[in-house]
């Protein structure tokens, strides 16, 4: 269990610390700075919030900006601190998106922009229910491995929503750091609040292809791409990296890895959906 306080405004003057990592945006803007103090993390969002994180992974305590809405810090801590966090205790969790299909997890992996939320929210809307949006927990169970429920929202840009999103559905109040809107689950956007066995993981492409395209990957493969979806709060640390390794080694020895291209067309979503149904054995 991780706990989440929420602590005094952040100090504006700099902390001491050295960042030994961070993550820049492709324009080149500073999203989080990565540093270690005397008891564990510190994740700094520029002009947003500090999140201080127990070395043991198991208390986050928050330091707002003057002037961040709750909202916001309650939405940087599920979608970015949490999962981090989570990674802290061993836990495997990916940048993916999941669904339930006929009781089983569908998952779908890839880089911002190659349209996970979309194809989730597609599902979500079309008979069926979405596990997470992104911060894919995996665990290992006696049978093999399963699929955990995440905060039951979705975050659309706005020709998804117009596409594909009932005026009805229920919208979040907004954040200060995405124009993205967030929509939580109810009728309008079916959400599956239970574990779910994983049947099959899909890789986006690029959306270059005119046809809904499956290609099966060797194990080696979709370690490769695993490890460059994963959430893991401290790069540097030698024992957690070794069994984030091993637990991915074994979740690779599942053959049901497929890189997935299709036309990035709205109407073309529908066919996809069915498309993807059929392939993973339903």
């Amino acid at each position: 269990m991780v706990d989440f306080g929420l602590a005094a405004p952040r100090p504006q003057a700099p902390l001491g610390t050295t960042a030994f990592h961070r993550w820049v945006f492709p324009d080149g803007v500073l999203w989080t700075e990565f540093h270690r103090t005397e008891s564990g993390y510190l994740l700094r969002f520029p002009d947003l919030a500090d999140y201080r994180v127990s070395a043991d992974g198991h208390e986050v305590l928050c330091h707002p900006v003057s002037e961040v809405s709750a909202e916001t810090i309650r939405h940087l801590y599920l979608n970015q601190v949490l999962p981090l966090a989570l990674s802290r205790l061993g836990k495997l969790v990916l940048h993916a998106s999941a669904v339930e299909v006929d009781g089983e997890g569908i998952v779908f992996v890839g880089e911002s922009g190659r349209g996970k939320s979309t194809l989730a929210a597609s599902f979500a809307t079309g008979g069926y229910r979405f596990l997470t949006d992104d911060g894919l927990v995996i665990e290992a169970t006696r049978t093999g491995y399963q699929v955990l429920p995440s905060h039951p929202s979705i975050r659309l840009w706005e020709d998804s929503q117009e596409a594909l999103v009932h005026p009805a559905a229920r919208v979040a109040e907004p954040v200060q750091f995405t124009s993205k809107t967030r929509f939580l689950a109810g009728d309008e956007i079916a959400f599956c609040n239970e574990p779910r066995p994983l049947r099959c993981v899909y890789f986006l492409g690029d959306g270059a292809s005119r046809h809904v395209e499956f290609a099966p990957m060797s194990a080696s493969e979709a370690m490769i791409e695993l490890v460059k979806h994963s959430f893991l709060l401290d790069i540097q640390a030698r024992e957690l990296i070794a069994s984030h390794f091993d637990q991915l080694a074994r979740l690779v020895g599942q053959r049901i890895y497929y890189r997935l291209d299709y036309p990035r067309r709205f109407d073309a979503l529908t066919e996809v959906q069915r498309t993807i149904v059929r392939h993973c054995g339903h």
